[in-house]
Formats: structure tokens, C-alpha cells, sequence
């Protein structure tokens, strides 16, 4: 299997890594970057854009990178926590008038980053043109009330946490969340990531490949259902790619993933100039919640926006400064603000496997031994 681009000798682990990934048939097309210092020493892509394997990963291929996009949406918020336009610990009715009802006037905003709102799903089932209707789910969200103390625990919020934060940055800003993330952090980044795909990009779009097999049983732990559904086939439409859907339609491949959260690891420094403080990066590792996640019904660690570096994480570093996030069928971001390091994997075939999937840890791992500290 021939992989293109470019890999530093400390970091040939990954390579390899990655090779033997596409070699054996676990990956189909994919990318890996690994950013040190804000520079890439990793940025290697390969395999097919398509499951027949007729069509070449190119070097500006771009996927769906599902719930990577949170990471995004985040970044937007500590944009405006940087300017002193929003303020993490304020209430979100401070901001949207509207959502201070049913029991919502003392959710914070840090609560809808670290999905300790209690809004975790839409109290009435949500089709796929429900999800491209912003003022629809975001006036439902308005008026539903918590499913729980917020700030007490976190329930994954799978596709709310987009359109939560999304309509906090309209309402300051009069930007749609894929308009400000493009013109506040993804131009100044020269970042080919794009929360919303407008059809100029079509041509470079490899699909998702849904997972093979039957879904797995649910967890027995999930106490809270999450009516909102979309299935691998529902994301090659036009419909899906055309909606800013922040939580979850984030196009890009590992390169941009990692040259815009490698902000993060570099306390707010890029090769562009500064995009945030340090003490903003900061904020992204202070902790809201640990324990069992209601909706995931796993142990994580959630910060502002991220989740957190912990010994009983599914994604766990030996670096006491890590936070992550990862998508939907194995897409994957580190962020380890000790040392300055970006690993991200971003790929065309899904699996059921969530954090743990293999392909994505294997990458980190290798990174880590490269850099000697695993």
C-alpha cells in the first residue's frame, strides 16, 4: 500500500502505524498529521476515497469527520472568551433571552461545552430536515427543560451541543457558527476545514463508509435515550453537507484538524500570529465533570469543550495536560499542552468502536513512543 506525503524520521512509527493500517484492510483511505511546535512533522495520507478502491486518497481529500466537529465549535466559543465577548461562566440567557425558560435561567455556558446542561437529545424525535432547520431545534431547545441538575453530571450531547453554542456565537456576533469559524480561525489558519460544505468542495469529498456488521446492543448503563438519528448514507447528501450542523458535519482531513487544534498545544500561538491567550488555552483543561457519562454510560472527564486526559478514559496519555474529542466511526484529536503536540487521524470507513477503535489509538500511541514519552 503506497502512503504519500511527508513524515519525519523521529516520527516513522507512525508512518508505519499507519501503513499497516491500510495494508490489512482496517482502513479503506485515510490521514494522519502529527503537529510539534505548531509545525507538521506528520502529514500522510493513503487509500481510496471510495469502498470499491478504484478512486485515490488525494493530498486535499476531505470526510465528514463527524463529532471531531465539537472541537471546532469549541474553539469558536474561546475565540469570543478570548475578546471578552462571552463570558464562559454567565448564563446562557444572558446571551439568547429566550432559553432562560423551563428551568434553563441558571445553565451556564460552560455547562452546553461540557454537556452538563442537561440537554442532551430534543424531547420530541428529529428527523434529518429537522437538523438542517436551525430556528426549529434551536427554539425546541429554548423550551425544553433540563433532564437533569445541570452542572451535575455529563450526558453526551450528541447534536445539541452544536446548535447550543452555535445560536450563543449568532447571538453575539450575527454570524452563523460556520461563518465565524471560517472567517475567525479557519482563514487566518489557512485551514481547509469547513463546518457546513459548500459545492465548490464536492469533488474532494470521500463519503463515509458505514461500519460493517450490525450495531452493537446499547449499553445497559444508558439511562437517557438520544432520539436524534442519522445513518452513514444520510451524510452523502447534498442536504446533509449544505447544513451547518456543528456538532457533527465538519469536513477536513487530519492535516486541518491538527493545524487548527494544535492552537491549543501551543498556548494560543500559530505560525500566523496569536489566535488565543494562554490562559485561554487553559480554560479548555478546567475540569466539569468526571464520572460515568449518562448517555454514553462510560467514565470521561469532561473540561470545557474537551474531554480530559484521566487513567479510566478511553483515550489516555501518559501527559498530565491532554484534552481530546473524537467522531463517530474513528476520527480522532489530541491536544497535549505539555508537550505542544497534535496528533490527529481522520478516515472514510466507520466502525462501531467510538474512542477506542484501534486505528486511532495505535496513531497516538506511535507519536508518543516518537516522542519518548509513552
Amino acid at each position: 500500500m503506497e502512503i504519500h506525503g511527508s513524515c519525519s524520521e523521529q516520527f516513522s512509527a507512525v508512518r508505519e502505524a499507519f501503513a499497516d493500517s491500510l495494508r490489512s484492510g482496517a482502513d479503506v483511505g485515510a490521514s494522519v498529521a502529527v503537529y510539534l511546535d505548531g509545525e507538521p512533522v506528520v502529514d500522510l495520507w493513503g487509500g481510496y476515497v471510495d469502498q470499491a478502491r478504484t478512486q485515490p486518497w488525494q493530498r486535499d481529500t476531505i470526510t465528514n469527520v463527524w463529532s471531531t466537529t465539537k472541537t471546532m465549535t469549541t474553539l469558536c466559543a474561546l475565540v469570543l472568551a478570548d475578546r471578552a465577548e462571552l463570558d464562559l461562566n454567565a448564563p446562557v440567557a444572558k446571551y439568547w433571552p429566550e432559553f432562560g425558560t423551563a428551568g434553563k435561567d441558571r445553565i451556564e455556558v460552560r455547562h452546553l461545552l461540557s454537556h452538563t446542561s442537561g440537554l442532551p437529545d430534543w424531547d420530541q424525535p428529529v428527523t434529518l430536515d429537522d437538523l438542517c432547520d436551525w430556528e426549529k431545534v434551536t427554539t425546541l431547545l429554548a423550551r425544553q427543560a433540563p433532564r437533569w441538575d445541570p452542572g451535575t453530571a455529563s450526558g453526551y450531547h450528541r447534536f445539541t451541543h452544536g446548535f447550543l453554542i452555535g445560536e450563543v456565537v449568532r447571538r453575539i456576533c450575527q454570524q452563523s457558527i460556520g461563518t465565524f469559524f471560517a472567517d475567525h480561525i479557519a482563514a487566518p489558519l489557512d485551514a481547509d476545514f469547513h463546518i457546513g460544505l459548500a459545492a465548490e468542495h464536492d469533488h474532494r469529498v470521500a463519503d463515509v463508509i458505514p461500519a460493517p456488521g450490525p450495531a452493537p446492543a446499547a449499553n445497559p448503563r444508558v439511562k437517557i435515550p438520544v432520539g436524534a438519528y442519522v445513518t452513514a448514507q444520510d451524510t452523502w447528501s447534498t442536504q446533509w453537507r449544505r447544513a451547518e450542523i456543528p456538532a457533527a458535519d465538519g469536513y477536513g482531513n487530519a492535516r486541518s484538524v491538527a493545524a487548527v487544534q494544535s492552537v491549543l498545544a501551543c498556548a494560543g500561538q500559530t505560525p500566523h500570529g496569536r489566535l488565543l491567550s494562554e490562559a485561554t488555552c487553559r480554560m479548555a483543561l478546567d475540569e466539569q465533570s468526571h464520572g460515568i457519562d449518562l448517555v454514553l454510560g462510560i467514565p470521561l472527564r469532561f473540561g470545557i469543550g474537551y474531554a480530559l486526559n484521566a487513567s479510566n478514559a478511553p483515550v489516555s496519555t501518559t501527559s498530565t495536560h491532554t484534552c481530546y474529542w473524537g467522531g463517530r466511526g474513528g476520527s480522532l484529536v489530541v491536544n497535549d499542552l505539555d508537550t505542544r503536540m497534535t496528533i490527529a487521524y481522520a478516515m472514510n470507513q466507520m466502525t462501531y468502536l467510538g474512542l477506542t477503535d484501534p486505528r486511532g489509538q495505535k496513531l497516538l500511541h506511535a507519536a508518543y513512543k516518537a516522542t519518548g514519552t509513552l
